[in-house]
């Protein structure tokens, strides 16, 4: 029986471009976290007694970390998104001679 890891950490990088790409993927689910959490925090109601400037700066840096770890872990999944539709709209690869064999 063969299991197939989903997880794009678990895969290993086939080439440089690739790796480039996952990161890139990754970095734009970060920032589109960023933006949902920030949304959702600015419609979440009013001031309280103690915040301040400093503590707003507080939030948005812990936001900002937590988006981060939701993106290295894939946890919306849209990096993994943006790679199966790159692959699929990018031409293949050619495939490289079995070795011993000339070309």
């Amino acid at each position: 029986m063969q299991i197939n890891s989903v997880s794009l950490g678990a895969q290993p990088t086939a080439s440089p471009e690739k790796a480039q790409l996952e990161k890139v993927a990754k970095q734009f689910e970060a920032i589109f976290l960023r933006q949902m959490i920030g949304t959702m925090r600015q419609s979440g109601g009013g001031e309280g007694v103690f915040d301040s400037s400093a503590t707003d700066q507080f939030r948005d840096m812990s936001d900002a970390r937590t988006a981060d770890t939701m993106a290295e872990k894939g946890a919306l999944g849209i990096a993994e998104m943006l790679l199966r539709q790159y692959e699929s709209r990018s031409p293949a690869a050619p495939a490289a001679p079995a070795p011993g064999k000339s070309a």
